[in-house]
């Protein structure tokens, strides 16, 4: 196991502790963020290379036919081969967080339709489902199982809000244990059903689950309710025959007590456990390899990597899977120094690029945690936070073209805040008023003093005209500071309506008048 350090460009400061990574076809990329995603990068997905231990940062560009996808934090991730060849490769992606600690009940499929040696292109598109729908969550797992030539999303675990009725302002936002209901979710048709295994008494989260045919093994995890991380080692096998699906759920023995660790696959049938946590407070050191062979699994643990003091001294870590055996994997700076870092960030190689990707095995982890803000230490891991010019794709691949000072600070520049003496945006009660609004009010900035944003709609701003503001660089002044600004112009120049006397000059000895027309010729003439 090799471990190094990545150095991050500009960049650095919007790193933050969480994560998903995605490998499509050995690039990989981030998706998710702390907050909306900012103008320099509006779709919030990422390409993540790592080059001469330097990483650097690329958006991502989706077609025209793609749905919104939000910044979500703590989604469900696993990857889903289609019968069609541009199904071939894509992923899905269930529940999180938003930047309004909202919790999506959505399903998401991600996939490539157009790649070259500078440029991915994307698509993504919502699946609509029916029946016994999971309740938004985050923190949980999502597999997809192959029976009979069929396949089926696996749906288990994760935290939610406590019942509305039960939230108070002192506990809005608590959360508990979803239900451990199994959902199988049917990607073709839609269609979700949960069933209740007698074998899974308690909720967990952050917990490990691989995927294998017919097979999804749930690992470690945290019960929050019981505030205790137990060694449990559940195999939940789904048959799909013609008729409705059959689910069981067997309690295996060799588990062990970890929550979000990362889970990184180094051949067709062994898997590497890294990182995570053991206690409340402590770390987990120590790396497992997990080995399949004749349906059997096998755990246990291997030689510890070389860790630096950093690492070893460090409260919390964090990281993802960035496919191929590597490990992404990120920690505090050091406060104690005058200049310090927000976090340093390594990479973990546990295996040589040999990982055949057309295997049907595909594995999961929930690497991310709980907000920094509202929790304990163990769970501080969050989403990744990047931001990169839009047309980066398009230049020098030498050439990082982000510029943290370009962003808009958010606690000052925020989508809620009280714009203008006549402001009606509320956060919980906004609905899109134009049709290019998703989940957060247009804004405008007015040009005036130090200049501020205000809402287009406060500023009872047509569409049309919004749309040409965004669109040209003139500057604008909100309703408050039109006045001001008209006061404060120069006024322009007034042209003097009486004419100037014409100057006649007498030619020496001609006797004739010479015009300024003439002199012009006769300059023009000699010179």
């Amino acid at each position: 196991m090799s471990l190094q350090m990545v150095t991050v460009g500009n960049s650095i400061a919007l790193i933050q502790p969480g994560f998903s990574l995605m490998n499509f076809d050995g690039q990989v990329f981030f998706f998710g963020q702390k907050g909306w995603p900012k103008r320099s990068c509006p779709t919030g997905v990422f390409h993540f290379e790592v080059k001469h231990s330097h990483l650097k940062l690329k958006p991502a560009v989706f077609s025209k036919d793609s749905c919104y996808l939000p910044p979500l934090r703590y989604p469900a991730t696993c990857t889903f081969s289609g019968k069609l060849e541009s199904e071939k490769h894509q992923y899905i992606i269930h529940g999180g967080k938003t930047p309004n600690n909202e919790l999506s009940d959505k399903i998401y499929v991600m996939s490539v339709v157009c790649k070259n040696n500078k440029k991915v292109t994307f698509r993504c598109t919502e699946k609509d489902l029916v029946g016994d729908i999971p309740e938004g969550r985050y923190g949980h797992s999502i597999d997809v199982v192959y029976s009979r030539g069929k396949s089926m999303g696996v749906l288990f675990g994760g935290r939610s809000y406590i019942p509305s009725a039960q939230r108070t302002t002192e506990k809005w936002n608590s959360v508990a244990d979803c239900l451990p209901h199994v959902f199988l979710v049917d990607f073709e048709f839609g269609c979700s059903t949960s069933y209740i295994l007698p074998e899974l008494q308690d909720g967990l989260s952050f917990h490990v689950s691989i995927a294998r045919n017919d097979t999804v093994y749930i690992l470690g995890g945290h019960s929050l309710a019981n505030n205790i991380r137990p060694a449990n080692l559940y195999r939940i096998r789904v048959d799909l025959p013609l008729g409705s699906p059959a689910v069981e759920c067997t309690v295996l023995p060799g588990g062990i007590s970890v929550s979000s660790a990362i889970l990184t696959q180094i051949n067709n049938d062994e898997f590497i456990i890294v990182g995570g946590y053991q206690l409340e407070n402590q770390k987990r050191m120590v790396c497992n390899i997990i080995s399949f062979k004749d349906n059997k699994i096998d755990i246990h643990e291997m030689e510890t990597p070389d860790w630096t003091p950093d690492i070893k001294h460090s409260k919390i870590w964090f990281g993802s899977n960035m496919g191929n055996g590597t490990v992404f994997l990120g920690i505090p700076g050091d406060n104690k120094q005058a200049v310090s870092e927000a976090f340093y960030f390594y990479t973990l190689k546990c295996a040589e690029d040999d990982v055949n990707e057309d295997q049907k095995t595909f594995t999961s982890s929930q690497t991310s945690t709980e907000d920094p803000g509202d929790s304990t230490p163990f769970e501080d891991s969050e989403e990744f936070c990047f931001s990169a010019e839009a047309n980066s794709f398009d230049g020098d691949d030498e050439f990082d073209t982000y510029n943290e000072d370009d962003e808009e600070d958010e606690s000052e520049t925020g989508y809620w805040i009280t714009c203008c003496s006549t402001c009606d945006v509320d956060i919980n009660t906004w609905v899109p008023f134009y049709s290019t609004e998703l989940n957060k009010p247009a804004m405008i900035y007015c040009s005036h003093g130090d200049g501020h944003w205000v809402h287009a709609q406060c500023m009872d701003l047509a569409e049309r005209t919004l749309i040409q503001l965004s669109e040209g660089s003139n500057k604008y002044y909100c309703n408050e500071h039109v006045e001001i600004a008209r006061a404060l112009q120069t006024p322009k120049r007034v042209q003097s309506s009486k004419k100037p006397p014409l100057r006649s000059l007498h030619k020496k000895g001609s006797g004739k008048i010479i015009t300024p027309a003439k002199k012009s010729f006769l300059r023009r003439l000699f010179d």
